[in-house]
């Protein structure tokens, strides 16, 4: 069977082969109605691009890839969802490749070994450092996602992980809370977020006049909901009570929260709990999850953008994030 080429997509909806080329690849001026109509005629005749052929031409894949250390965690996934929506809008693929916070194999993808030639990497690695990004020799652009330990010589975008860790501590101190939790601190690598967001936590302290009680530091062994569970029942069993819980991560304030009420503790009259991160999981808990929210919709067309910039535009970008108040921190109604 011939293959679909543009100039038959052009004749089934009456617009010329460069009009299509400029739909594929999101190139020239072509008005939605149009736009609309050429891919619903490649989606009806099966056209496919020919993506050698593109590249011989362009010097570009048109693919970029992915790499992110836990899809099955409901922040990545959800991340990678807006990262795919925003490359898609500049008519890109996306290739995703899970690292399982593995140190070869954050290595390994940040080396080009064996990968597809994309035009571009983004990649959350949780185990390099800048020894690994400044030895690297692959020339494939590369953007960095979350918190570096030391400075790199590759764009970086993030949210502010101190400001949010200190907002977030605020917030509950706003409430009149007193002895606020931190609960998702980390004795191991990688560590460099939780140390930011720690260091946020105790310049929030700081500020109200408030002086560190080391007993409400909780350390974890990761941010899933069996740590955040594992460390309220540590809490409980304490000879020290808190009236507030700032979770580094929303998994670990939602298992924080069942244990919690488990035992009896009303969720936010005797404690209130606040998460990083806002998943959706977060909106229809009981009672629901009041998180730290980073504008993720921006950090995926920033990263996007960035990594596509010729020349590329280097340095640390951040992007905004708010506190979205839900039930486990909302005042009682008078």
């Amino acid at each position: 069977m011939p293959r679909t080429t543009l100039k038959d997509v052009g004749a089934r909806v009456g617009v010329s082969a460069k009009t299509v080329s400029n739909v594929v690849n999101g190139t020239g001026w072509v008005t939605d109605e149009v736009a609309d109509r050429v891919r619903a005629a490649m989606a009806e005749l099966g056209y496919r691009p020919n993506l050698a052929a593109r590249q011989l031409r362009s010097g570009r894949s048109g693919m970029i890839a992915l790499a992110l250390p836990q899809l099955a965690q409901p922040y990545f996934a959800e991340l990678a969802s807006q990262l795919v929506r925003a490359a898609h809008e500049r008519g890109i693929t996306v290739l995703i490749q899970q690292t399982d916070s593995d140190v070869e194999a954050e290595r390994r993808i940040l080396s080009g070994i064996g990968a597809p030639a994309v035009d571009g990497l983004i990649m959350s690695p949780l185990t390099l450092g800048p020894a690994d990004l400044y030895a690297r020799t692959d020339p494939t652009p590369l953007l960095l996602l979350g918190e570096q330990a030391g400075a790199s010589p590759y764009p970086h975008v993030a949210v502010d992980n101190t400001a949010a860790g200190q907002a977030a501590t605020e917030h509950l101190l706003g409430l009149g809370r007193r002895r606020v939790a931190a609960l998702g601190a980390m004795e191991s690598e990688p560590r460099r977020a939780a140390d930011l967001r720690l260091t946020g936590y105790r310049r929030g302290l700081e500020a109200a006049g408030l002086e560190l009680d080391e007993r409400l530091v909780l350390p974890v062994v990761d941010y899933q909901r069996a740590d955040g569970a594992a460390a309220a029942r540590q809490l409980l069993e304490s000879d020290v009570r808190p009236d507030a819980i700032f979770a580094f991560s929303d998994l670990l304030a939602l298992g924080a929260m069942h244990e919690l009420l488990v035992a009896g503790v009303r969720v936010p009259e005797d404690i209130a709990v606040i998460g990083f991160d806002d998943i959706e999981e977060s909106r229809y808990s009981t009672p629901s999850l009041s998180s730290v929210s980073p504008d993720t919709s921006s950090l995926a067309r920033t990263a996007v953008e960035l990594l596509l910039a010729d020349p590329p535009v280097p340095g640390n970008h951040t992007v905004d994030f708010t506190i979205v108040e839900r039930a486990s921190t909302r005042r009682a109604e008078t």
